[in-house]
């Protein structure tokens, strides 16, 4: 499954949000640990999904596989 993520440069480091995942959103000081950061943040997002929730893919941003 692919989601697509909108990174963010921060004062220090950067963030990323999933907008195909309400409240899906991380942060790192690379672009390696975010990118790192966003697997586990849309793996847990999707293990908390209540049963039978959607999850739409509309691509927004950089993709994250």
């Amino acid at each position: 499954m692919t989601f697509e993520a909108i990174i963010h440069k921060a004062e220090k480091g950067l963030w990323a949000e999933v907008p195909d995942l309400l409240g899906c959103f991380t942060q790192g000081e690379s672009l390696q640990e975010l990118e790192s950061n966003l697997h586990e943040a849309i793996e847990g997002w999707l293990l908390a999904a209540e049963p039978g929730q959607r999850v739409t893919c509309q691509g927004t941003g950089a993709l994250f596989e």
